[in-house]
């Protein structure tokens, strides 16, 4: 999983003293299960911090702010693979002085042809001309595992909750809560995750460890109960580390599969996170209307 972060510094509420919008992409790679058109499952999780947006008075004691973000997907070549446009529309707010302004967030899932690609984003900012526009881009790969490996690795706000349903929040069987960004705010006493597991030989068991780690050597360890890999078809993981351990900052999660006769090491996928003492946590991302 690829992750692109601007900083969340605090901006005034002013229009004036407000800095640019801010646009924050997480991109998460899953092979699809089409046996046709090879290629994968690309989850876009976009957040987008309220705080720098412009505020524009609606009647009295009534302000809003409103954003279009553009998403696209490029070909080696330039052209468009995928587009989007979605308009945001945070809560009206009754004073522009109040600090807490929740980020928004949402999920868009493309299927894509095997390849190299460029997902670009766009924010802008409908009330502000000047300063009111970002624009970020990263290279996007899709392609097969050449042996066994894991999908990217989803943070979550919340564990995942087994379902037969169907949907842009559905992988595996699973109802999945994502947690925005990968940060963990105030309250938040555990990391969640979901990753799947590609190209192992069905019914050969393999057991999971989990690690979690922060820059100042803290950690947490935990063991799961072996599994064993489905005929065809992807097999889910989802687990779960304290986050007590560890303090505010980043940290990195990775997950390890070994052979469960041999102990040999036969996949490890890694993600990055946050996590903080004060702030609390957005909620789980949303589909826009």
């Amino acid at each position: 999983m690829r992750f692109l972060l601007f900083s969340l510094a605090l901006a005034s509420a002013t229009p004036a003293a407000a800095g640019p919008p801010q646009l924050l992409l997480r991109v998460a790679s899953f092979r699809n299960l089409d046996q046709v058109q090879k290629g994968g499952e690309v989850e876009i999780s976009v957040t987008v911090p309220t705080q720098p947006l412009t505020y524009r008075q609606r009647a009295p004691k009534s302000f809003q702010s409103s954003a279009v973000v553009d998403l696209s997907i490029l070909k080696a070549d330039g052209t468009a693979a995928w587009q989007e446009t979605v308009t945001l529309k945070p809560p009206v707010l009754s004073d522009t002085t109040i600090s807490i302004k929740n980020p928004l967030s949402f999920l868009k899932r493309v299927n894509l042809p095997d390849g190299t690609y460029t997902l670009r984003g766009r924010i802008r900012d409908q009330y502000r001309s000047a300063n009111g526009e970002t624009t970020v881009e990263q290279p996007l790969v899709v392609a097969a595992p050449k042996g066994a490996a894991f999908s990217d690795l989803v943070f979550l706000a919340k564990p995942a909750v087994k379902t037969t349903g169907e949907g842009v929040f559905n992988r595996g069987g699973y109802l999945l809560t994502r947690s925005p960004a990968g940060f963990y705010g105030r309250g938040a006493d555990n990391v969640f995750f979901y990753t799947e597991l590609n190209q192992l030989p069905a019914g050969r068991p393999v057991r999971l460890h989990y690690h979690l780690a922060a820059a100042d050597g803290s950690a947490a360890d935990a063991d799961a109960a072996p599994i064993t890999p489905q005929e065809g078809r992807p097999t889910p993981v989802v687990g779960q580390l304290p986050l007590g351990p560890l303090p505010a900052g980043p940290f990195t999660l990775t997950v390890e599969a070994r052979d469960a006769a041999t102990k040999k090491v036969v996949a490890t996928q890694s993600q990055t996170g946050e996590r903080s003492l004060t702030d609390y946590a957005p909620a789980g991302a949303a589909v826009p209307r």
